[in-house]
């Protein structure tokens, strides 16, 4: 919300503390913690101790070899244990640096998401949570990913994270965010993410979730893009979650600007996912795409897409396909378009089914046992197909969709 001041700000927040999320099931942050353990920061991230490492590395975090990415950052329930750059004109900082650096960085706070728009946005900033800061500058061209990991490891703690990412006129970003967490009784991990694509630029943020049967998860993210930039956002979760809410909204505000969204979700006996995205089109010729699969293996899935189209000669696509696997799980699949101007050009298509039968016969008389010729199926199922990643990204993101399906089949 630019403009307003700390004071106001924090108003806004105090008097949202008890505003339910609009979708997902609600949750009472009275039952969680605030606050945990201090932890250390580490200059040596390989350092860090070899369960911790374990954990990261599930959600594709490299920290032995550090030469594959450009940057690295690391929180531990509410602590920043580590943050780093690579490469000439990118910064990664913790959100406390990045203030202390950056007087300019109150204008951006709150602009894409709205402080008040549930108890979730509310409590993060009342809490003043930690988070990180990353930039790429005016022309930079990232060489490698930046990582970054959000790790839960305090039992019945409510983490809390803000971050900034900011990708100047015709610069380069490419983010790879790993969320995980001990085993544990329970928690919750609220995450605000603010993106800002401007003119010219391009960011690419893949989001692996790797939680646990007992964590609940309340993502909360925006992105404004201007004149000819491109925001690519893919997500994974294919592991056990108590629940997942997340909508992340994209606003085209710029000529030729283009989002697209993929996303892959497999819900398992106890999970309940609420997912969607996005995309706002006020520029005149931006473009959207919104492309999920969701898999349910027992647990409820709803899918969200919402493309709107207000400005002239834009166009959207939203595709989703659902699969289901067992007889108790569902998938409720939601798909918007709304046009406000004659000159828009928006499609979407929906499916959700399950296996035919004929094609598992095809593949069981060619050698393949039941479970083989399923676990084929959905291999094929998810694949999609991941525009404007870098090569070695795009490898990455597939490692990691295939290490998922390796547990669940």
């Amino acid at each position: 919300m630019p403009g307003l001041t700390t004071t106001e700000r924090r108003e806004r927040a105090r008097k949202a503390l008890g505003k339910p999320a609009p979708f997902g099931s609600d949750i009472s942050l009275g039952t969680y913690v605030e606050r945990a353990e201090e932890h250390p920061y580490q200059e040596d991230p390989s350092k860090l101790p070899s369960v911790d490492k374990e954990d990261m590395l599930r959600v594709g975090m490299t920290l032995e070899d550090l030469r594959g990415r450009s940057g690295t950052f690391i929180q531990k329930d509410q602590s920043v244990i580590h943050y780093s750059s690579s490469q000439e004109g990118l910064e990664v900082l913790s959100i406390p640096e990045a203030f202390q650096t950056y007087g300019w960085l109150e204008e951006l706070w709150w602009k894409a998401v709205d402080v008040d728009a549930d108890k979730f946005t509310a409590e993060t900033e009342i809490a003043e949570s930690n988070g990180y800061f990353i930039r790429s500058l005016a022309g930079q061209k990232a060489a490698f990913p930046v990582q970054a990991c959000l790790y839960l490891g305090h039992r019945n703690l409510a983490q809390r994270v803000h971050n900034i990412i900011i990708a100047e006129e015709d610069s380069e970003l490419h983010i790879i965010t790993g969320c995980t967490a001990r085993p544990m009784a329970r928690g919750l991990h609220i995450g605000v993410s603010e993106f800002y694509v401007r003119p010219g630029a391009k960011i690419s943020f893949t989001m692996i979730h790797n939680w646990a049967p007992e964590i609940e998860v309340r993502p909360r993210s925006a992105a404004v893009i201007e004149e000819d930039g491109v925001f690519l956002s893919n997500y994974v979760c294919m592991n056990p979650v108590s629940s997942l809410q997340m909508y992340p909204t994209a606003r085209c505000v710029g000529p030729n600007s283009i989002v697209r969204f993929s996303s892959v979700v497999v819900a398992p006996p106890g999970s309940v996912m609420d997912v969607g995205s996005r995309a706002i089109l006020d520029g005149e010729g931006a473009r959207a795409e919104i492309i999920s699969r969701a898999i349910s293996m027992g647990g409820h899935i709803i899918a969200r897409g919402d493309i709107r189209g207000n400005a002239p000669n834009v166009k959207g696509h939203l595709e989703c396909r659902g699969l289901i696997l067992a007889d108790e799980g569902t998938i409720h699949a939601i798909p918007e378009l709304v046009g406000t101007l004659p000159l828009v050009d928006l499609s979407h298509e929906a499916a959700v089914g399950k296996i035919a039968e004929e094609e598992l016969e095809y593949l069981m008389a060619r050698g393949l046992s039941r479970s083989e010729a399923t676990a084929m199926i959905v291999r094929g199922f998810l694949n999609v197909d991941i525009v404007g990643l870098p090569p070695h990204l795009e490898a990455e993101l597939r490692r990691a969709i295939e290490a998922s399906q390796k547990e669940l089949f």
